[in-house]
C-alpha cells in the first residue's frame, strides 16, 4: 500500500472530497443524507470541528472544515463518520465486493480514501466555496446553486456572502459568478 502524505496544521482549515464506493448514489435517498448528518453531529460532539461549507450529491460530498488550535487529526473524524454511517446504513448491498474488503470488514459503501486540501488563504477558501455549491449545477442537478437542499449555500447567501442567484444557468449562460 502507498503511504500518502497529508498535511496537518493544528486548527488549519481543510477542503475535502469524499466519494462512494464505485459511486454508487447512496445520497439519492433523504434518509441516507439525514443518518449522515447525524454521523456528522456525533462525531463533532466528541471531537468538535467546525463545519464551515458542505454540498452533499447522490455520490459524493464535498466540505471544508476548521479544526480546533490544537488539532489537526482530520483522519480520525473522518474514519468515525464513515465508520458510523456504514454501520448504520440500512440501504440495499448490490455492489461487488472484492475479498480484501470482505478480510477488512468493508462494507462497500464508501472509497477507502479521502481527498484532501489545506486551505491557505481567505482566496483559496473563497474559491472552494465556489466549487462546493456550484457543483450541484456542475452535475446537471439543477441550474442554480439555491435549488439543492444539500448545500450550505442558502446558509452563506442568509450571511450576505452570496446573492440567491450567484451561479445560477439560464440556456447555458451564467448569470452571476462574483463573490459579493
Amino acid at each position: 500500500m502507498s503511504d500518502y502524505l497529508r498535511t496537518h496544521l493544528n486548527g488549519g482549515t481543510y477542503f475535502f472530497t469524499v466519494v462512494t464506493y464505485m459511486r454508487y448514489p447512496i445520497f439519492e435517498e433523504e434518509i441516507s443524507i439525514n443518518l449522515l448528518k447525524k454521523c456528522f453531529q456525533n462525531v463533532m460532539k466528541i471531537h468538535p470541528f467546525n463545519l464551515d461549507a458542505i454540498v452533499i450529491l447522490p455520490d459524493h460530498l464535498h466540505t471544508i472544515w476548521t479544526l480546533p488550535d490544537s488539532e489537526s487529526d482530520y483522519s480520525t473524524r473522518w474514519n468515525l463518520i464513515k465508520g458510523s454511517f456504514s454501520r448504520s446504513y440500512g440501504g440495499s448491498n448490490s455492489r461487488k465486493i472484492t475479498e480484501s474488503m470482505q478480510k477488512k470488514g468493508e462494507k462497500g459503501i464508501w472509497q477507502r480514501r479521502f481527498w484532501e486540501h489545506l486551505i491557505r488563504n481567505q482566496e483559496d477558501f473563497n474559491r472552494h466555496c465556489d466549487y462546493i455549491h456550484y457543483n450541484p449545477v456542475k452535475h446537471g442537478l439543477v441550474n442554480s446553486p439555491s435549488e439543492w437542499e444539500f448545500s450550505s449555500f442558502k446558509k452563506f447567501v442568509e450571511k450576505g456572502i452570496y446573492n440567491k442567484d450567484w451561479g445560477k444557468v439560464i440556456k447555458g449562460y451564467l448569470v452571476e459568478m462574483d463573490l459579493e
